[in-house]
């Protein structure tokens, strides 16, 4: 037996050695090799290989086996070494013998200096080159033309949206004629499967009339959008240009001003708005003002374009397009069921109004509501497969059980207390819309403080502080239309128990962002009577700290 030495790389600062053995077999000679390695090694393998094979002249049989044999034990030693490394640093941080803060402060800079030299510059995409056109655009003199445009857009909407209005009702009122002609000789000359016939036709016409306006409706938005958008980029680039100026103005369309009794009907109908404004300062040390408004309003019409509002349709729609882009953002509240479609109730009337006006900027609410759908999705898979995990490993009764399964067949809804948010530029007031899940348990008079429609408030307005949203309108009673068994009682318990939270949430935004002044709306539904309003708006000031003034006489 015959044992070869070599000594590691003199030049390299390591802080082990280890011995690298070799056993080969030449005739009837048995061989070791025995190689002292210092780790970490700075050399590569092949190197190393080549430093053994020719200074002892190795036989040429055994290079490649060499070579595997050397790089699996540089491998397996040097995974070893980063392992002791790993522990001996938890055991650090554990122990407190390192400064978290400090740890914590060099791997972001370390992580921020390795991405900005390897990590490839992101190339601005085409909605943020838009946005800062756009942004630019409307705090110039452009900011008329660019509201006369989109104002005619909308009145070209508006008029498609009448056009299918009306052709639909005149296919319902030919269908009941024809139903009524049919249910009068039902039992004589016709059967029941006759009348079930005629309504799937019916019902089968209407389906193919309404695909027909959709798909124009979408088609014509899509077409605005990109002409809307393509304009508004060239008007940049032409204004950019020294001595352009703005070329032919953009007239809005006569028919916009022209007041009739059916685009009242179905745009805006003024009423009799009750509004109570406070001012609060909220905080233990550092004190924070805020602004309270309790308004008698529906939601919706936040939301609706007024055409004939007596501010002016440019004067009203200006303020929402000038913080589109801004850190002083418009947000409501809306309170839905757990199913994220827009087929019924006041989803379908918000639908509704998002598809009168074309959105320039964001997709439209049927493709936000899709998104919202498909992340649902992934985030429900991906609990259940959490929990099925934990089922798997032990955690099992029939409770459990019961759960699971309830939960693998809605696995496409929400939960009460869970939200989906949609944004918007074509709104009157609003850019970003809550859609809160609700169940019937708001109805009754004994909810709490721990409540999951209570506890979306909250982390709703924690989006609120993290983004930019200053503005957000609260429906008070956590309902949007009264019922019979919403007594008087009932309406002081309820909105003392929002005020009280809404209180408490407010004075956490200190933490969350500082301190920044922000407006809250509580909104009642338009039924509840005028005595039932002043009896809240006498609460509201006993509840938060009102801002009173001072009356400073002089002494003569």
């Amino acid at each position: 037996m015959e044992a070869f030495e070599m000594k590691g790389d003199q030049g390299t600062i390591c802080s082990k050695e280890r011995g690298f053995l070799y056993e080969f077999r030449a005739g009837n000679q048995h061989f070791v090799l025995t190689v002292p390695l210092k780790f970490p090694v700075q050399e590569s393998a092949t190197h190393l290989h080549r430093h053994l094979m020719r200074p002892y002249n190795l036989p040429c049989f055994i290079e490649n086996d060499l070579k595997e044999s050397l790089n699996r034990f540089i491998e397996e030693e040097s995974i070893k070494d980063h392992d002791e490394e790993a522990e001996a640093a938890l055991e650090a941080v554990k122990y407190g013998k390192v400064d978290l803060h400090q740890l914590a402060n060099a791997w972001a800079k370390t992580y921020t200096e390795a991405t900005l030299e390897y990590a490839r510059p992101e190339d601005p995409s085409w909605d943020e080159d838009f946005a800062d056109v756009y942004h630019d655009l409307i705090h110039s003199p452009a900011s008329e033309t660019l509201l006369n445009l989109e104002h005619n857009y909308f009145v070209s909407i508006s008029e498609l949206i009448s056009e299918r209005d009306v052709e639909l009702k005149k296919l319902r009122e030919r269908q009941g004629a024809e139903m009524d002609k049919v249910m009068q000789e039902l039992g004589k000359s016709l059967s029941d499967q006759d009348v079930n016939m005629l309504a799937a036709q019916h019902f089968e016409s209407q389906q193919a009339l309404e695909n027909k306006w959709n798909n124009e409706l979408k088609q014509t938005t899509a077409i605005q959008k990109q002409e809307y958008q393509e304009w508004v980029v060239k008007l940049h680039e032409d204004l950019k240009n020294p001595g352009n100026t703005l070329g032919d103005e953009i007239n809005v369309q006569p028919n916009q001003w022209r007041e009739s009794a059916e685009g009242n009907g179905r745009l805006f109908e003024d009423q009799r708005q009750l509004e109570e404004s406070f001012t609060i300062h909220l905080g233990a040390q550092l004190k924070t003002m805020h602004n309270l408004r309790l308004l008698r309003a529906d939601m919706l019409d936040f939301c609706k374009h007024k055409r004939h509002h007596r501010s002016g349709v440019k004067l009203h729609r200006l303020q929402t397009a000038l913080s589109l882009y801004s850190t002083s953002l418009c947000g409501l509240v809306l309170l839905v069921d757990n199913r994220i479609s827009s087929y019924s109730g006041i989803k379908r009337d918000f639908a509704t109004v998002c598809q009168e006006c074309t959105d320039f900027h964001f997709p439209g609410i049927q493709e936000q509501l899709e998104v919202v759908q498909q992340v649902v999705l992934y985030a429900r898979a991906q609990r259940s497969s959490k929990s099925k995990r934990l089922h798997d490993s032990g955690n099992r009764n029939n409770g459990n059980e019961d759960k699971s399964k309830n939960v693998e067949q809605n696995l496409s809804n929400i939960l009460p207390g869970e939200f989906y948010i949609t944004r918007h530029s074509n709104l009157s007031e609003i850019h970003v819309t809550f859609h809160l899940c609700v169940d019937d348990n708001v109805r009754s008079g004994n909810i709490t403080a721990r409540d999951p429609a209570i506890m979306g408030l909250r982390n709703i307005l924690k989006v609120c502080c993290t983004h930019d949203i200053t503005t957000v309108s609260i429906p008070l009673l956590l309902v949007h239309d009264m019922s019979e068994e919403m007594t008087i009682s009932w309406c002081l318990k309820r909105a003392e128990l929002v005020f009280k939270c809404v209180k408490g949430f407010m004075m956490e935004m200190a933490s969350w962002d500082g301190g920044i002044s922000r407006t809250v709306q509580f909104l009642v539904p338009q039924s509840i009577s005028e005595e039932m309003f002043y009896q809240l708006s006498n609460m509201l000031p006993q509840i938060f700290r009102v801002s009173s003034t001072l009356t400073l006489t002089s002494k003569h």
